[in-house]
């Protein structure tokens, strides 16, 4: 069930957002998901175009000036007012985080909800966002496999190493671990195609189809 975290305009406050995580916790709802954008650029047209990772007539639900929290900071202040629901990221575009960060930041949130985190991570489809945080928005796709690497490394590695394309190191502790064995499960966003298929079957726990097969999820599957 999605938890809107974001607004076109100032609401006011965000009250409502933990109303509604208190109802779906209390209802049996399986897992609340929350969404993410670090930043936006003025060209909003680029959500409707899926070759650069968009949606076919898709439109953004706030233009470039909406408020959009940041989805693992909701989700830690989700936690403190649920007890049962899954928490999860639909979708987290990862690689615009420092890999070691993000494992610190995603162990340390599973652990105070005492392992109810699901990651949900995709490549996102705005150049600008890439941009601001100092990226290369052609190589995104490298960039979230790297940063998939690393989480599960420091996650299952009690003294971890990594040596990858402009990332090295050597006996490394990061502690604590997540309560889940394994790590927190990852889930894969992306259309039908052959690089979402290769990171679904490397890192992924499940797979949050994206374009035609979000609106056809048993054709997806099949296809996939």
């Amino acid at each position: 069930m999605g938890l809107t975290s974001f607004s076109a305009d100032d609401p006011g406050g965000w009250d409502r957002l933990f109303e509604h995580a208190r109802l779906f916790d209390r209802t049996g709802v399986d897992r609340l998901v929350v969404s993410d954008h670090v930043a936006f650029g003025e060209n909003l047209d680029a959500y409707g175009r899926p070759e650069i990772g968009g949606v076919k007539g898709g439109r953004q639900p706030t233009g470039p000036d909406g408020l959009w929290l940041e989805p693992l900071t909701v989700l830690t202040a989700v936690s403190s007012v649920t007890s049962r629901i899954r928490l999860g990221t639909n979708i987290l575009q990862a690689a615009l985080r420092r890999p070691a960060v993000l494992a610190k930041t995603a162990s340390t949130l599973d652990v105070l909800s005492r392992g109810r985190l699901d990651l949900g991570v995709g490549v996102g489809w705005q150049r600008e966002e890439y941009e601001a945080a100092g990226l290369p928005f052609e190589g995104r796709g490298r960039l979230l496999d790297q940063t998939l690497e690393v989480l599960q490394t420091l996650w299952r590695e009690r003294t971890a190493s990594y040596d990858g394309d402009g990332l090295r190191f050597a006996n490394i502790h990061q502690m604590p671990k997540p309560l889940q064995s394994g790590g927190v499960p990852i889930w894969v966003s992306g259309t039908v195609n052959r690089n979402v298929a290769r990171r679904l079957a490397r890192f992924g726990s499940g797979w949050i189809p994206w374009g035609p097969a979000a609106a056809d999820p048993r054709a997806g599957i099949a296809a996939m």
